[in-house]
């Protein structure tokens, strides 16, 4: 399903009751009831304004290969209840043995920018299909969504200075490694160390060499004169194995013997130390060797409030390697996505819908019902979005749109009648059958940089963002409200 290195059935990639709950609903005559499901993320990552929906190529890897096989069922027959009988009937596994894949599923493109509460897939079908695929639906757009958001934080604090992920050493593992070098690409990076995610994606790779290259030499001249002649194609030395600025002189002595040969020294990286001032020291002995086109690369657990500190100080670094903090997410282990259903109905396609809401004592994890869609406007004059108003598809907005905030029903927001706007869910699956061709990486990037453009520039500060606009549109909201205080007199008698 992800985007690792082992390969073969990901189809037992779940919880285990997402599989008891499907022999109930099989058990009990619901499995073909139609259900509409919606996964979304309750708050945004990092302290930020916004995040990036990542994860998308995957989900659609998984489903286009969701088949139960031999040794899945297998697997399945030898697990045991409590009473040490089987946990699961015969009658079911044979049902998931020919199960095909009928569900319609809409999502958000990977690369697009997305707030809270906001569905970035839909999932409408069978409700013990619908429920099944949760799990992996979950593990694929939860991590790559706070990963591609990471990567645009910190290539936003690196402004037009590329970004070149280097973090596979410390990544959750090889498929954690990969799945998140694809999407620290398609969150801004500009490259990756990682030679399989380069190899899969086809995302550009670069790489220079380590400080056991240096120490292997008798001397730093020495390595960095064969280092040169080895590679004199790809010359970036890491000059702080012993003395950094001592580091960049061996190197511009190599430099100009290169020059001298018709090669070209391409840069020095700086890995530990205060990388303010060593790199505006080592700026003035390249330049002043006439190096002024050699790149300055720094790396040594950076992230974007590092970068952007840095660049205050006036940091002459022109290429900048993050590793540890972009691929683990640091400071936030989990985006926190969840998968609620919203809908229910009869088997029948003509039946009514049945609005399902989920109550909580917090408001923020009370669900929305409904069949939602996303509705994001934009200023035709200036091309920024302007809101984004979480709609029923089967009701849209017609005439005056009021947004409605999902925490507070008396905080609302008229949007101008006559913006443009486009619907973010696309269908991706009609009946079990793909019906969209998911972008490359380079193309989710490409809609990442574009999407982060049109963007307004405040909501996009690091600390204390400006809150985008985002809310329930006023139908909607009042059939939430309805709904909760239906359920919990209910509850009260």
């Amino acid at each position: 399903m992800t985007a690792g290195t082992t390969g073969g059935s990901r189809v037992l990639l779940t919880d285990l009751y997402q599989l008891t709950m499907a022999q109930g609903y099989l058990a009990t005559g619901r499995a073909e009831c139609q259900s509409v499901f919606h996964l979304f993320f309750r708050q945004l990552p990092f302290r930020g304004g916004y995040a990036i929906a990542c994860g998308l190529a995957d989900v659609m890897a998984y489903l286009d290969g969701l088949r139960f096989g031999k040794d899945d069922l297998s697997y399945l027959a030898g697990l045991r209840g409590n009473d040490d009988l089987p946990l699961f009937l015969d009658s079911f596994l044979r049902y998931l043995g020919g199960l095909e894949l009928r569900l319609d599923v809409d999502a958000i493109p990977e690369g697009t920018v997305v707030f809270a509460h906001e569905p970035l897939v839909r999932v409408k079908g069978p409700l013990l299909q619908a429920q099944l695929v949760e799990t992996a639906l979950l593990n694929a757009i939860n991590f790559q969504t706070l990963v591609a958001t990471k990567a645009a934080r910190v290539c936003g604090a690196a402004g037009d200075d590329p970004v070149i992920e280097f973090g596979l050493r410390r990544a959750q593992g090889p498929d954690g490694g990969v799945t998140a070098s694809r999407a620290a690409y398609v969150g801004g990076c500009a490259a990756t160390s990682n030679v399989l995610a380069g190899c899969r994606f086809d995302i550009p790779v670069r790489g220079t060499h380590a400080h056991s290259w240096v120490m292997s030499f008798d001397t730093e001249l020495e390595a960095f004169q064969a280092y040169a002649k080895a590679m004199p194609n790809n010359t970036v030395f890491l000059v702080d194995t012993y003395d950094t600025l001592v580091g960049v002189r061996h190197a511009i002595e190599v430099g100009l013997a290169m020059r001298a040969r018709g090669a070209r020294l391409a840069g020095i990286r700086l890995d530990s130390g205060d990388l303010a001032w060593l790199s505006i020291e080592a700026r003035k002995l390249l330049d002043a060797a006439g190096f002024t086109d050699v790149a300055i690369v720094a790396s040594n657990d950076l992230d974007e409030h590092l970068i952007e500190s840095l660049k205050r100080q006036g940091a002459c670094i022109t290429v900048w390697g993050v590793g540890t903090k972009l691929v683990t997410a640091y400071d936030q282990p989990a985006l926190g996505g969840v998968y609620k259903l919203a809908a229910i109905r009869g088997p029948e396609n003509n039946a009514r819908w049945s609005y399902r809401v989920k109550l909580s004592e917090q408001s923020a994890k009370i669900s929305t019902p409904g069949i939602q869609q996303v509705r994001r406007y934009h200023d035709p004059s200036t091309g920024l979005f302007v809101a984004d108003v979480i709609c029923d598809e089967e009701s849209p907005p017609a005439g005056p749109v009021q947004l409605v905030d999902p925490h507070d029903p008396l905080r609302r927001k008229d949007i101008a009648p006559d913006l443009p706007f486009e619907d973010l869910l696309v269908p991706v699956f009609r009946a079990g059958r793909r019906v969209y061709d998911d972008p490359s990486a380079a193309q989710a990037r490409t809609r990442t940089i574009g999407q982060l453009a049109a963007l307004p520039k405040w909501t996009r500060r690091l600390e204390n963002p400006h809150e985008y606009p985002v809310g329930l549109e006023r139908g909607l909201a009042e059939r939430r409200l309805a709904l909760v205080q239906n359920a919990r007199e209910a509850k009260a008698r």
